[in-house]
């Protein structure tokens, strides 16, 4: 009977300690997106000139929970030092952040359309935005070495 008792107790222990993620599923992704997300603030900076805002569209990291979302918001907040919101170009666009005169944002949009990941590298394609005539889309390949993820590889697949 102690032995049952004891074995049930381990096994609901356990199971109230699971998050979901494996340990090795908690890769941090805040931090792999991060990089692959600010990869893009990098290439391109002349739509970075004069930005007041980083709006990352986190509609579809359908694999992040609110706090991570709020982890990402935070890393470009600080590196960046400007207002950081999580918005979809239509609500930018509602939020009166497009200005209709000039055709663009006053900020930056940063977009993930496809991720890949396994559990040694992670495969990204995302864009910038900052009008029709200011964005660009990337590939982007971050590979663990070690306990860290890098940037190992990106190129731009796209411009306008």
């Amino acid at each position: 009977m102690r032995a049952l008792l004891i074995l049930i107790f381990m096994v609901l222990l356990l199971g109230a300690c699971n998050t979901g993620r494996t340990a090795n599923e908690e890769m941090p992704l805040v931090g792999i997106y991060s990089l692959a997300l600010d990869s893009l603030m990098e290439e391109d900076t002349a739509l970075n000139d004069s930005m007041t805002f980083i709006a990352v569209d986190l509609s579809n990291f359908e694999d992040l929970n609110d706090i991570d979302k709020q982890g990402i918001l935070d890393y470009f907040s600080r590196k960046y030092d400007v207002d950081v919101m999580d918005a979809t170009f239509e609500e930018l666009r509602e939020q009166g952040y497009f200005d209709e005169e000039i055709m663009r944002l006053d900020g930056v949009l940063l977009r993930m359309e496809k991720v890949d990941i396994s559990t040694s590298k992670v495969v990204f394609t995302g864009s910038k935005y900052r009008s029709a005539k200011g964005a660009i889309g990337m590939e982007v390949l971050l590979r663990k070495k070690g306990d860290e993820w890098r940037v190992t590889k990106s190129k731009m697949i796209w411009i306008s």
